[in-house]
This record gives structure tokens, C-alpha cells and sequence, in this order.
């Protein structure tokens, strides 16, 4: 039986942040926004991007291997799916989240031993600076790019909850942390009979603003500052959280839905998306190293 088992899968997982930073690195340097104009020789891509000589041929040629570009002789273009989602441009950019994933949590889960083994944070804090959120909002690029990530993580979901959900039964909705405001967006444009509410922290508002008045919905969508930890929740006969349970254990979890049951009237929904993880806690790996995370 032993002649049977190989080591493959424990290798490419053991060695998955070689394809992992690769990837990241061609979204910093906004590789297949590059591309997304066409095709381009070696020479002229690897000038554009600044790439070194030394390793230009092999970090391109890699990212050929691993299926996100495609070569002929020495022109390099993009594959379908990373011109329709890594290209900057374009609505359907999910590049946020990985951008967000570079910059801060892949070097932050360089101290998974050391968490694991003092159950200390080894984000923002572990330097002494402030939490993930206070650093976060208090520097505008920074907060851009994290709400930008939200929609790249959620927009699908926000879709599904769009088309899915029976919204013919309800008038109004509330997206609590809210951020760019995706959610909230696609409900709209969804369903023209709505009207809603974006709450999240004041910070947020005018990129809230910026972001629906782009899909041409600010007419029927607000913004409402707060926070949830000290705040009551907007009243709607619909309530959203989005990624947001998951940040906090079992009695902030418990507190705010209670607040959202609070917040509804009778026959109110509350609609919870989440990296859940399996009753069973052996199948939803992601929704396991989200806890992790």
C-alpha cells in the first residue's frame, strides 16, 4: 500500500507560497493591467514594469506555467480570466483583496507558530502600533484599498444575494459595514423598489458616496455613520452583514445579532455571508484558516 502513497500533495502545499507570491507580486506590479492593453514583446513588458534582467524571463515565464499568461515565441497576454479580473480598469477588478492579501497578511502569517503557541496577534499590534481597523481607517490609501478588497472578496456573494434573495416581499435594507457599498449596489440595481442604507464608520462615507454614485444608484442608497459596537443599527425590514462575524468571538457575535434583531420589525430578515465553517470542522479548510487568519 506505502507504494501507492507520494509525498506530492503534502510538497505542494508545504512549498503553495512560491505560486501564492508570485501572483500577489504581478498584481502589485499591475502586471495584467499592463497587459490588458494587448500583447507585448519580453523587452517592452519587462520595461514597462521595471523588472530586472536576471529574473524578468523567469517571473513571466512563470506566471505562463501556472495558467494566468500565455506566451508566443516572446510576446506574453493575459488569459481570459485575469483580463477580466486583475485588470484595474475594469468593474469586475476582484485584484483588491490579493493587493490587501500582499501587503498585509502574507507577511503577518510569517508568525503562525508564534500565535499558535502564545495565542498573541502578530498583526498591527504585535509592533505596538493601533488595531487592524484603527490602522486601517486612519490612513485614507490604506482604507481604500481594504474596502476595495471587500468587493473584490464579496462580489460575487453580493450578486447572488441580489438575484437570489425575495426581495419583492420587503421595501427597505440595511448594509451594516457596509464599505465600498457592493452589497448594497447590486441589491439596488437588482431591485428598483428598494431603498437603502450603507452604515459603517464616518471614515467610510465618501468612498460609499464615490462608489454607488458610479453604478448610478446614489439616488436611492444612503450613508449612515456609526459603529456598531456603541451604536444601535438603522431600522429596515432587512438587515446585511457581510464578512463581518467573523472578526469576533462568540459573545460579540451573539451582541450583534442581537442588535440586528433589535433593529427589525416583525417578518424582518437578517442576512448573514460568511467563511463558515463546517458543522463537522473538517471540509471547509477556508472557512477554517479565515478563523486562522
Amino acid at each position: 500500500m506505502t507504494d501507492q502513497l507520494t509525498p506530492e500533495k503534502i510538497l505542494q502545499t508545504g512549498l503553495a507560497f512560491w505560486p501564492a507570491k508570485t501572483l500577489l507580486s504581478a498584481v502589485e506590479m499591475g502586471v495584467f493591467t499592463e497587459l490588458a492593453h494587448g500583447p507585448e514583446p519580453h523587452d517592452s513588458l519587462a520595461g514597462r514594469l521595471g523588472l530586472h534582467p536576471r529574473s524578468s524571463r523567469d517571473f513571466l515565464d512563470t506566471l505562463v506555467a501556472l495558467g494566468f499568461l500565455t506566451r508566443t515565441g516572446e510576446v506574453y497576454a493575459n488569459t481570459p480570466e485575469v483580463d477580466l479580473f486583475l485588470d484595474r480598469r475594469k468593474p469586475s477588478y476582484v485584484g483588491g483583496i490579493l493587493e490587501m492579501a500582499n501587503h498585509r497578511l502574507y507577511p503577518f502569517w510569517g508568525g503562525l507558530t508564534e500565535a499558535l503557541r502564545t495565542g498573541l496577534p502578530q498583526n498591527e499590534v504585535k509592533s505596538g502600533a493601533a488595531g487592524l481597523f484603527q490602522t486601517l481607517y486612519a490612513e485614507p490609501a490604506r482604507l481604500r484599498e481594504f474596502l476595495a478588497s471587500m468587493t473584490g472578496i464579496s462580489h460575487g456573494a453580493n450578486l447572488t444575494i441580489a438575484h437570489s434573495f425575495p426581495w419583492k416581499d420587503y421595501r427597505s435594507f440595511v448594509d451594516v459595514g457596509t464599505a465600498q457599498g457592493d452589497l448594497a449596489a447590486q441589491v439596488a440595481l437588482a431591485n428598483s423598489h428598494l431603498s437603502g442604507t450603507g452604515f459603517d464608520l464616518a471614515e467610510v462615507a465618501p468612498i460609499f458616496e464615490e462608489y454607488v454614485a458610479g453604478v448610478g444608484v446614489a439616488d436611492r442608497l444612503k450613508f449612515k455613520p456609526g459603529d456598531f459596537f456603541k451604536d444601535d443599527l438603522p431600522k429596515a425590514d432587512v438587515l446585511m452583514m457581510g464578512h463581518i462575524l467573523h472578526d469576533w468571538d462568540l459573545p460579540t457575535k451573539k451582541m450583534l445579532i442581537g442588535k440586528a434583531y433589535a433593529a427589525l420589525p416583525a417578518g424582518g430578515a437578517l442576512v448573514v455571508y460568511e467563511a463558515i465553517i463546517d458543522n463537522d470542522r473538517s471540509k471547509n479548510a477556508f472557512g477554517l484558516m479565515m478563523s486562522l487568519n
